[in-house]
């Protein structure tokens, strides 16, 4: 498949940096420029053409969500191509931490209030923007929030699991997913999460029927994992 996608005029270096479940996400470089080529693999277990079909529309998506949300003013890598063959996305590379880098270190090192106070408010800005533009991100993790180096915003990225929908319930599961993200990887941030939705609150029209689902979702979900 790599051969694929060198064949494909990328210029042929490909540095694989991430394998998950989904996709293959490799470094590379399009027009002379830095990219990142997300690669979704075919499902082995699945009929080849209802692969290549649920494939597509899934990259597809993903491409549609992205590109919504730079229209809703949230900073999305730039979209570059898409290759309905390999089922490929190709876009721009964004230089600078993630999140989860930021944060950690501030687990080691000491919090800078200042700093993590700017990243929360960027944060809920963010999510407010998408979830009254009726998109939900699906996989909200301090892993695919990255601080572009230079201008200090937030870049928000991995739209695999995207999807749109006005409901209260999806907007309060993206919030929830979050918030459990925090608990688990940054507890010694202190309570990132107020902060986060003190500015979601200022960002979204909708906020408060969100937040009631959202009381609702941590009480379900503390319910699942005491069964568990």
């Amino acid at each position: 498949m790599a051969m694929g996608i060198d064949a494909d005029g990328n210029n042929g270096s490909l540095i694989l940096l991430k394998q998950g479940a989904e996709a293959r996400v490799f470094e590379s470089n399009f027009v002379g420029r830095r990219c990142i080529i997300k690669e979704r693999f075919s499902k082995k277990y699945r009929h080849p053409s209802l692969d290549s079909k649920l494939t597509l529309k899934r990259l597809n998506a993903e491409a549609r969500c992205m590109t919504k949300a730079r229209k809703l003013g949230v900073l999305t890598p730039a979209l570059y191509a898409v290759d309905p063959v390999i089922h490929t996305l190709t876009f721009q590379f964004v230089e600078g931490p993630s999140v989860k880098d930021i944060f950690l270190e501030f687990g080691l090192n000491g919090v800078v209030e200042e700093r993590l106070n700017d990243i929360a408010a960027q944060i809920g800005d963010a999510i407010g923007k998408l979830h009254d533009g009726g998109l939900i991100h699906g996989d909200l993790t301090t892993s695919n929030m990255l601080i572009q180096s230079g201008t200090n915003q937030l870049v928000l990225i991995d739209f695999g699991l995207s999807f749109t929908s006005t409901l209260p319930e999806d907007k309060a599961v993206d919030l929830y997913v979050l918030e459990r993200a925090l608990l688990s990887m940054h507890s010694s941030c202190g309570n990132v999460m107020d902060r986060i939705l003190a500015a979601y609150r200022k960002s979204s029209k909708q906020w408060s029927s969100t937040m009631n689902k959202l009381a609702q979702v941590r009480q379900r979900g503390r319910k699942r994992t005491m069964v568990g």
